[in-house]
């Protein structure tokens, strides 16, 4: 028996999914290449990270939708990642949204810029969730 989804979710189509996909692959592309103008500006990085969690909040979106036929809409982020747990071989990709909502609010709301390593621990993460859903999409 499948595991009753927690928190509030919505229905999600596999073309839905397939979206949402769009938009992670693209708010990580954008993350990319703000990432390199934080040499000469380091308030990019905040913006990069930023992007980062829209690219694993969209991606743990479209993995769940193709998977599991709905998505997260709560308010709390958090209960996306117990959704996508339900979803065979997102391990790291459970982890991966963890860390990025870790860094969300330094990043969206903070006050100091997100240093270089936040950083690269967002991008790597971000990787990690869209990888769990490009597969769920095949």
């Amino acid at each position: 028996m499948t595991p009753r989804p927690t928190g509030r979710t919505v229905a999600c189509t596999r073309a839905q999914a397939a979206v949402r996909l769009q938009h992670a692959e693209k708010f990580l592309e954008v993350a990319t290449l703000v990432e390199s103008e934080v040499a000469t500006d380091p308030a990019m990085a905040s913006v990069a990270a930023s992007l980062a969690v829209l690219a694993g909040i969209a991606a743990s979106d479209a993995a769940c939708g193709a998977t599991l036929g709905v998505r997260s809409r709560g308010q709390d982020h958090r209960q996306a990642a117990d959704l996508l747990a339900q979803v065979a071989g997102s391990d790291d990709a459970v982890k991966g949204v963890r860390r990025l909502l870790d860094l969300k609010d330094t990043a969206n709301y903070g006050v100091i810029h997100v240093g270089s390593q936040d950083l690269r621990v967002a991008l790597r993460a971000a990787r990690a969730v869209l990888d769990c859903a490009r597969a769920a999409m095949r």
